[in-house]
């Protein structure tokens, strides 16, 4: 399976080798969507970060949680578990491993309204565990991804 994901910057006239230039740029995914990006605003001071727009350690962080919520969704649906909605509140911690800056750890905050029947604690766990254990994205990273339960 293959994936693409075009990233474009300009210079825009900017001097460039004096690092002023803007860290704005966007991301065009396949399905035709455009998001614009920047560096995030604490690495890269504004002007030359643009705060509202997404920055790769937020997508990140995004990817992880995403990956695993719709893994979690996958995985309830046909046990007859019915989800009416799934929020994630995830927050990545960045910090220096080995002289350099990673994001080291990312903590899934999930909280899930079910219809119906509310599964055991120890269902979701096992759920949460299985999300976990499936997900593409995390099977793919260093970073210790944590699931509050």
């Amino acid at each position: 399976m293959k994936m693409t994901v075009e990233v474009h910057w300009e210079r825009e006239g900017a001097v460039f080798t004096d690092k002023r230039y803007s860290r704005a740029h966007v991301w065009r995914f396949d399905g035709g969507h455009v998001v614009p990006a920047s560096a995030s605003p604490h690495i890269v001071p504004l002007p030359y970060s643009v705060e509202a727009n997404v920055d790769p350690e937020e997508a990140y962080i995004a990817a992880i949680s995403s990956c695993h919520m719709l893994t979690f969704l996958s995985l309830a649906a046909p046990r007859g578990i019915v989800i009416e909605s799934y929020t994630d509140k995830a927050v990545g911690i960045m910090e220096k491993v080995g002289g350099k800056l990673v994001v080291s750890r990312v903590d899934l905050n999930p909280a899930i309204v079910y219809a119906g029947e509310q599964p055991t604690a120890a269902m979701q766990a096992e759920l949460h565990h299985s999300a976990h254990e499936q997900c593409f994205i995390a099977n793919s990273v260093k970073t210790e991804i944590w699931v509050a339960a």
